[in-house]
């Protein structure tokens, strides 16, 4: 079953809205949404904002009988190309704010369990892939931009995609993640054009969620 981890009740609303034959329940003290889109019987958890949140909302879904996990929402953009409200798929992520290479010489954002810091997830190649870097803040430091930009070459930014991305890994679950951009690096704060742009990708997800979720 392909089961929706999504961090924000904004965002989880937009997959809400497309079910049929709707039930709700709390586990464990999340919001688990149950229903069928496209005919098929689907979830949604909606995991709180975070890497934690959204490792352990991923696991239960696994938990829970799901064979694909689709991470869906919002994100940051990093290279100037990029445009606000357009959708991507995530090809790779990486979590930027891990970092053991004091202890072990690995570079910045590989996992103990890892070789590399990249988590490779599947592509439909139903839109241009990115890679994205996860991490526990939302800022527009020139530190982490240029570590994300210049070492890591990121295209993206988050705060869940990579935490799902690690829990599918280890147990061999396919991992999706569609996210549609409300800033870019470069035009302007990255408060303001969130606030701005919110809305506008809200709706872009809400009706690209039944082809999305065909794709996968």
């Amino acid at each position: 079953m392909k089961v929706f981890v999504i961090s924000m009740e904004n965002e989880a609303q937009c997959v809400i809205d497309n079910l049929q034959d709707v039930s709700e329940a709390r586990e464990f003290g999340r919001r688990v949404v149950r229903g069928t889109l496209n005919g098929e019987p689907t979830a949604v958890y909606i995991s709180g904002i975070g890497k934690a949140n959204a490792a352990a909302a991923t696991q239960m879904a696994i938990q829970s009988g799901a064979d694909t996990i689709i991470n869906l929402g919002v994100a940051g953009g990093l290279d100037p190309e990029i445009k606000v409200t357009d959708i991507y798929e995530v090809d790779s992520a990486v979590q930027y704010d891990f970092d053991l290479s004091a202890v072990n010489g690995t570079m910045v954002g590989t996992l103990d369990e890892r070789e590399t810091p990249y988590i490779p997830l599947f592509c439909p190649g139903k839109l241009p892939s990115m890679l994205i870097g996860t991490g526990d803040r939302f800022n527009d430091s020139d530190n982490d931009n240029d570590l994300l930009l210049n070492v890591l070459t990121c295209q993206l930014r988050d705060m869940e995609c990579a935490a799902v991305a690690q829990i599918c890994e280890i147990a061999g679950v396919k991992c999706v993640a569609f996210k549609c951009v409300t800033d870019v690096r470069g035009q302007g704060p990255m408060t303001g054009q969130y606030v701005d742009n919110l809305k506008k990708c809200l709706a872009k997800i809400k009706a690209a969620v039944p082809d999305l979720f065909a794709a996968v």
